[in-house]
């Protein structure tokens, strides 16, 4: 036997090996339920991941929910695809842009209230699968809603819903609650070097 063939034959007998333990691990997996889905951190991405979800269920027809506390000031890309699923996907844009553009305290208050508002409507959907609830993390982070209330809000919806919640700094709370949390890691930002927002990348 050559030795690329015996370094095939190895290769495809540790693959096995590996195939029967995966199986053997995936068939103890039997729960389905609703995730609590955390994405923080302050690296990029966090919401991208977080509409890419939302592209899945809408790939399996499955009917979805967006919340957008903050980015009300931004036309967004992602904004044009789901309003082309009007049957499966409703997005309200309730922020009117982040903290420091508004510089109105109260005016934030008001509308990180009417969009957790908008948010516990969504929930309580019986057609939702998944309610995407974008920036959530940076109005809890400024205290603008009580993040006691909003975790027993989020625990109390129903047992097969899917929620996600992102922005950077979450609430220690949140994170305990969460089923699935990702910290997104900054290594490199071309923020940094002068390089602004740019369409199809950051809106």
């Amino acid at each position: 036997m050559t030795d690329e063939a015996d370094l095939d034959q190895r290769h495809a007998e540790k693959m096995a090996k590996r195939k029967a333990a995966r199986a053997k691990i995936i068939a103890t997996k039997t729960i389905e339920k609703g995730l609590l889905i955390v994405h923080t951190g302050l690296g990029k991405g966090k919401s991208t991941a977080a509409f890419g979800l939302v592209m899945r269920c809408l790939g399996h027809g499955l009917k979805v929910g967006i919340i957008q506390f903050t980015k009300g000031a931004w036309t967004s890309g992602e904004r044009a695809v789901i309003d082309r699923f009007p049957d499966l996907a409703t997005i309200k844009v309730m922020g009117e842009g982040f903290t420091w553009e508004t510089q109105d305290r109260q005016r934030d208050l008001a509308a990180a209230r009417a969009a957790w508002a908008a948010a516990q409507e969504m929930m309580a959907d019986p057609t939702l699968h998944l309610v995407l609830l974008d920036e959530l993390n940076i109005v809890l982070r400024y205290d603008y809603l009580d993040v006691v209330d909003v975790v027993a809000g989020l625990q109390a919806r129903r047992a097969d819903l899917h929620v996600v919640a992102t922005g950077r700094n979450a609430k220690p709370e949140l994170i305990e609650a969460a089923d699935l949390v990702t910290d997104m890691t900054l290594v490199k930002h071309p923020f940094r070097s002068g390089v602004k927002a740019q369409r199809g990348i950051e809106f």
